[in-house]
């Protein structure tokens, strides 16, 4: 009966959420309804009581807002034009180089905006006009910054990884230290298949201007901002300087201090990095309540340990059993946000693939990179409509398109991080011993 209404209450979740309701509003009507169905309206009270002032007194939650804020102020501040100068400087002149410094620069404004939507917004109105106007096909220029956006979540900060953490107690420096590598990994893959485009198309990516060296020192003096940040934040807090709220801290400051010093954010620029900063965090936290809710339903249907027991009696070989999460995962993802997904599967999911014996930080980076899938992929992909909403010169389809050849990059980069879990757990094994 109880495991029942777990897949019940699954069930009218996802119909809810495809209904178009609110996430957090979603969760906690499911939790609240399941939670006096099945166990009567005293535990009800109960959990009201209890389940979102427990939530929200986690001390993990404090590094939300600040790494929000530091992900916006970075926007602010021009940290993508830079770090897109400095790439096209010295890839620039090549065929199809314009591709891979969108890449490239990507991977580097992910490292202060943990945000995926955040990189494809400010690399995209930075890039993809550049790419055109040089005669780049529109797949071409669309679909390299679309999927390359999608390393922001893999590497540090992030708050998809901060999220996953929040519910699964795993430590966020290990988490960070794990994305570093498959983050790195996924830039030189995109650059390779953009490598691979340009020899059997070549037509598609025509070289740009070449960049006097004098010139491209000059290019690559402008992204001390952003080295320095990320070098300062992930250093303190894999050096166990200070804690990573602290960290967020320190990068936020930095932001805000180098946007000033630059002239490109003033008051009114920080009020409204404020202003945004509030708003996106009460729409998380509101998550955190319904995801509070749900959690006491599903725990009082037993539903996670009916799921493991169910599998373990299955005899299903692991590696299969993760197929098949990777591949909802992957459905998940064309139509929820990734913040949504991790938040809606990861109670469920989570206690399963650790009773299989996948180790809590690895499978938290496979999560982050599938669901990442979803974000280009049809029939919504978030990052393609992100793209065309700005751009009215490339189609949706135009980018969907041109994401193909990026997407085998990343299957090969899921099946050398599931052949090889070290690219994923040797940093967090140098450091945290």
């Amino acid at each position: 009966m109880a495991p029942a209404a777990g897949l019940a209450g699954l069930a009218i979740l996802l119909l809810l959420i495809a209904l178009r309701m609110p996430i957090g509003l979603a969760l906690g009507v499911v939790g609240i309804g399941g939670t006096w169905a099945l166990l009567g309206w005293d535990t009800l009270v109960f959990a009201l009581g209890s389940a979102p002032v427990e939530a929200m007194s986690n001390f993990t939650l404090s590094v939300l807002p600040l790494f929000i804020f530091m992900g916006i102020l970075a926007v602010k501040a021009g940290f993508a034009e830079s770090l897109y100068k400095a790439a096209y400087a010295f890839v620039g002149h090549r065929r199809g180089g314009l591709a891979i410094a969108s890449i490239v620069a990507c991977g580097g404004f992910g490292a202060v905006s943990g945000s995926s939507l955040a990189t494809v917004a400010a690399m995209g109105k930075l890039a993809v006009p550049e790419m055109l106007r040089y005669g780049y096909s529109r797949p071409l220029a669309a679909g390299s910054v679309a999927t390359a956006g999608t390393v922001a979540i893999l590497i540090p900060p992030s708050l998809p990884m901060i999220i996953y953490a929040l519910l699964t107690e795993v430590s966020i420096g290990k988490l960070f230290a794990a994305g570093i590598l498959p983050g790195i990994l996924a830039v030189l893959l995109y650059s390779l298949t953009t490598v691979v485009w340009m020899w059997a198309r070549p037509q598609d990516g025509p070289a740009g201007e070449r960049i006097a060296w004098i010139d491209r020192l000059r290019a690559l003096g402008g992204v001390w901002g952003v080295v320095s940040i990320f070098l300062l934040v992930l250093g303190g807090i894999f050096g166990g300087l200070f804690s990573p709220t602290e960290g967020a801290s320190v990068g936020a400051a930095g932001a805000l201090l180098l946007g000033i010093l630059s002239g490109k954010i003033g008051w009114r620029a920080f009020v409204d990095a404020v202003s945004e900063t509030v708003v996106l965090t009460a729409a998380i936290l509101f998550v955190v309540i319904g995801v509070s809710l749900f959690s006491f339903f599903v725990t009082g249907a037993h539903f996670p340990q009916f799921l493991s027991e169910t599998v373990g009696n299955l005899e299903l070989s692991k590696y299969l059993v993760l197929a098949i999460v990777v591949l909802l995962l992957i459905v998940l993802g064309c139509f929820l946000d990734v913040i949504a997904i991790v938040f809606v599967t990861t109670p469920v999911l989570f206690p399963i693939m650790r009773d299989l014996g996948f180790h809590p930080v690895w499978y938290g980076i496979v999560t982050m990179m599938v669901v990442e899938f979803g974000a280009v992929t049809p029939p919504i992909g978030m990052n393609i409509f992100v793209l065309a909403k700005q751009l009215p010169q490339v189609s949706a389809a135009q980018a969907f398109k041109g994401i193909a050849p990026y997407l085998v990059a990343d299957t090969l980069r899921l099946l050398l991080i599931v052949a090889f879990p070290v690219i994923v757990l040797w940093l967090p094994g140098v450091f945290f011993q």
